[in-house]
């Protein structure tokens, strides 16, 4: 007889994880300058890519079985793997990105058969032109592997709110495909991001914020109240605006015609990762989108990620039934399926 669902200790899916699939590396092709190179030194590891050599990501982002094992010593027993975000390519030919999203896609669908259960992934399309990304995300929500995909907040400058996503957006709500968002981390093209590693502290979260209140107030998320999107980095300040935003809908005539329900109302649509790095912030934002809404998520390999994301969740102090949630029943049900959230912890050993 399996262990009753009220004893089990509660499944942590570390929602936001990035990685580079093997499959993908220069060293397969070596003739095609666009691959990544990844490779460690003294200094640490270093991805290099389009000319550029980044040590932003201070653990591994290659090998699946190493990123398992430093996500199992920190407690956490699933991941829902998701692109190295330069690596979605949205400054190529959409023919050309399609090509190389689908040598991605297959490097994350073998992760995932390799190791059921313990990955999840979400791939990638050709946000370039939404009707191909359409196309492309139903055939691979078919295929019956990946759990959706990841996007960029804005695309060659343009926020997923705009009409010209509308196709996307149909075929995300229509196949109930898991859509995460994150910052494209080049948005801002102000000097003062060059200070302080402001791009990545303030750039990234501000850039999740536009999106967000972009999907709002055009009435995106109103018209498609199905879609399962996960914003990372806990929304950015999407919330703390929502006063502001509450406002604009309500007195000024062009922030209010296409959104017919309450700011709130819609904001609450959303779902959420817990990579704030407050807890009284991350509480907040329990509070308010509900704990169903809210994922457990690390930011793995990089500096600016949760080192310990199960102890910040756990350190709320909330109930046991939301604290399950945050910790995975939320992540399961959207990519693992409900079935295995209720299955108590595996051997991650």
């Amino acid at each position: 007889m399996g262990t009753p669902a009220s004893t089990a200790e509660p499944r942590c899916v570390d929602v936001h994880c990035h990685v580079v699939v093997p499959e993908l590396l220069l060293s397969v092709a070596p003739d095609e300058s666009w691959r990544p190179a990844v490779w460690w030194d003294d200094d640490g590891q270093v991805v290099e890519i389009g000319g550029r050599r980044l040590r932003s990501a201070v653990g591994e982002m290659v090998h699946v079985g190493a990123i398992l094992a430093a996500q199992a010593a920190r407690g956490v027993d699933a991941v829902v793997l998701s692109p190295f975000v330069p690596l979605l390519f949205p400054d190529v030919d959409a023919d050309e990105c399609r090509r190389r999203s689908a040598l991605f896609n297959a490097g994350l669908a073998r992760m995932v058969r390799e190791h059921p259960g313990r990955v999840a992934a979400v791939g990638a399309v050709p946000m370039q032109d939404p009707v191909l990304a359409a196309a492309e995300l139903r055939g691979l929500m078919a295929e019956g592997v990946l759990s959706g995909v990841e996007i960029t907040a804005s695309v060659g400058g343009v926020y997923l709110g705009d009409d010209r996503f509308e196709p996307f957006w149909q075929a995300a709500e229509e196949t109930g495909a898991l859509i995460f968002v994150h910052p494209t981390t080049s948005a801002f093209d102000e000097p003062v991001f060059r200070d302080y590693y402001l791009w990545n502290a303030v750039g990234n979260p501000m850039e999740i914020t536009v999106t967000a209140a972009h999907l709002v107030l055009s009435g995106t998320l109103e018209r498609h109240p199905d879609l399962r999107i996960v914003l990372s980095h806990g929304g950015g300040a999407a919330l703390a605006l929502r006063g502001r935003l509450r406002h604009a809908h309500r007195a000024v005539a062009g922030a209010g015609p296409r959104l017919t329900e309450s700011v709130e109302a819609s904001l609450r649509r959303l779902h959420f990762d817990s990579v704030v790095h407050d807890p009284a912030l991350l509480a907040a934002l329990v509070e308010f989108a509900g704990a169903d809404r809210v994922l457990l998520g690390s930011d793995h390999p990089f500096d600016m990620g949760d080192p310990d994301p199960v102890g910040s969740v756990r350190r709320l102090g909330l109930d046991p039934a939301s604290e399950s949630l945050v910790l995975g029943g939320n992540a399961d049900r959207l990519t693992f399926g409900e079935a295995v959230s209720r299955r108590s912890r595996p051997d991650v050993t």
